[in-house]
């Protein structure tokens, strides 16, 4: 699986030169890029904000009225950070939290300037609203995509859920798009302008799965330096996604439960209970039934979070959805990567017949490295992994058909772009393509699949890649690639 590489990019307004110069220097060492401007108004000049994971900015007379007016004018404006400096701020603590994420003071240290920039992170993807009221946001439906009877009944699922304040149970075995179909719930609400809070229970360790869920105090546990918002906070208003819940601790489901029965918290470490206005939708792919029977599940929990349950089927049960799909992900891929690529009827035929253990997951993995294997070319099923074609090297009807047609008439393939040479090789698009960063492209994306081989151990990717450790060490910070342990 490829390794989601998140903005490590931090912009910093401050017309103090030094103090501008210090801080990049501490983000430079935690290995964020930065870039420094001297006055809010070259803010104007850079265009896209969205591209930064947070802006650090100086305080300054009218700072509040400024910071509104910025979130108003850039719609994916990433989350403001406040600088103090050696002044104090002439503004309300209920105007910093209204307007940033939190705010440093001149003594910048690690664990705050950490903490911020985590909050930032989480509040950036929380954060995102749709463009325009009613307007199908294409990111959403990536494995929603098909006309199989299974979808059609999810989506008049999701048509007549959203708009409830129902909690909604998602089941369904992994990459068949759980949170694909939480984000069109959130989306289709009326909390859309809200934000969405993802969080996977099963990657956080038990003892830190309550401070991320309700915050903490500072001191309440070693290491807890400062105190900290926890994700049922930041998703005030909005809709919190519990990925994997099967997979959470008997004594959390507890505090879930009662979560979820009197609407309100405590961070650990306080006894000071936080009301919450937040709607749950949570996900398994475990059969939670027999966890109960197992004890490793509270039968109570079940029914609370069972209220409304929505079953994905695996893409197995709907290889009539395939073709569409493949189609879908070659545009996305066309899109995002500029790359694309072209299958034969055999080579479809072969995915059709394939029972797909990883879902619409493993086939968006399959698409993405058959771009990178063949740019621009035509796959054919003895192109196929071996486990997708087992007969895929005497499946040759739909390379005859290639060679058949090379004469020039019209080849009935997947995808719709432009004719090109049969041969296999990358071909130069009509257009022409921008080489540097179709290398990059390639560069990064091995590396990321070297790195998911081998567990995110460095020394071994490199043997992979055929480089030195070192090597591949300075490409992961150039691209800000992380290990798999590493992203959150």
């Amino acid at each position: 699986m490829s390794v989601k590489k998140e903005t490590r990019k931090v912009l910093i307004v401050d017309q103090d030169a030094d103090s501008s110069q210090r801080l990049s220097h501490q983000l430079q060492f935690i290995d964020y890029e930065t870039k420094a401007l001297s006055s809010p108004e070259l803010l104007d000049s850079l265009g896209d904000l969205s591209i930064y994971s947070s802006i650090l900015i100086a305080n300054f007379h009218g700072i509040v009225p400024w910071a509104k007016g910025l979130r108003a004018k850039h719609e994916n404006c990433p989350p403001l950070v406040l600088l103090l400096g050696n002044q104090p701020a002439d503004i309300s603590q209920e105007e910093i939290d209204e307007n940033f994420v939190g705010c440093l003071k001149s003594d910048i240290r690690y664990a705050s300037l950490s903490d911020l920039l985590h909050k930032s992170k989480v509040r950036g993807t929380a954060n995102t609203t749709p463009s325009k009221e009613g307007t199908q946001n294409p990111e959403l439906f990536r494995s929603l995509v098909g006309n199989s009877r299974s979808v059609q009944r999810v989506r008049k699922m999701i048509d007549q859920v959203a708009p409830t304040e129902a909690t909604v149970l998602i089941l369904g075995e992994s990459g068949t798009g759980k949170e694909v179909v939480a984000r069109n719930i959130h989306y289709y609400s009326n909390r859309r302008n809200k934000p969405f809070v993802p969080i996977n229970c099963g990657a956080i360790p038990s003892e830190l799965l309550e401070s991320e869920l309700f915050g903490h105090e500072k001191g309440s546990f070693t290491g807890a330096v400062g105190s900290r918002q926890g994700r049922f906070e930041l998703a005030e208003g909005g809709t919190i996604f519990l990925d994997e819940i099967g997979d959470m601790p008997l004594t959390m489901q507890v505090k879930l439960l009662r979560v979820i029965q009197e609407r309100s918290f405590e961070r650990v470490g306080s006894n000071k209970s936080i009301k919450s206005d937040v709607r749950i939708v949570a996900a398994t792919h475990r059969d939670l039934e027999m966890l109960i029977e197992d004890g490793r599940f509270r039968e109570d929990l079940y029914y609370r979070l069972n209220v409304f349950p929505v079953e994905m089927p695996p893409l197995s049960s709907r290889a009539e959805d395939l073709p569409l799909l493949v189609n879908e992900l070659i545009t996305r891929l066309e899109h995002e990567k500029k790359s694309s690529v072209r299958l034969t009827p055999a080579a479809m035929m072969a995915l059709c017949n394939y029972d797909w253990p990883g879902n619409v997951r493993e086939l968006a993995n399959l698409m993405e490295r058959l771009t990178i294997l063949h740019p621009y070319g035509v796959v054919d099923a003895a192109d196929l992994p071996p486990k997708m074609a087992p007969h895929g090297r005497v499946l040759t009807e739909g390379r005859d058909e290639v060679d058949a047609n090379a004469s020039g008439s019209a080849i009935p393939l997947v995808s719709g772009m432009p004719q090109v040479a049969l041969n296999n090789k990358p071909r130069l698009p009509r257009d022409g393509i921008d080489l540097k960063q179709h290398l990059t492209d390639i560069e990064i994306s091995l590396i990321e699949q070297a790195l998911d081989e081998c567990s995110g151990v460095v020394a071994h990717a490199a043997n992979r890649l055929k480089i030195r450790r070192t090597t591949l060490v300075e490409k992961m910070r150039k691209y800000s690639i992380q290990r798999p342990e590493e992203v959150s």
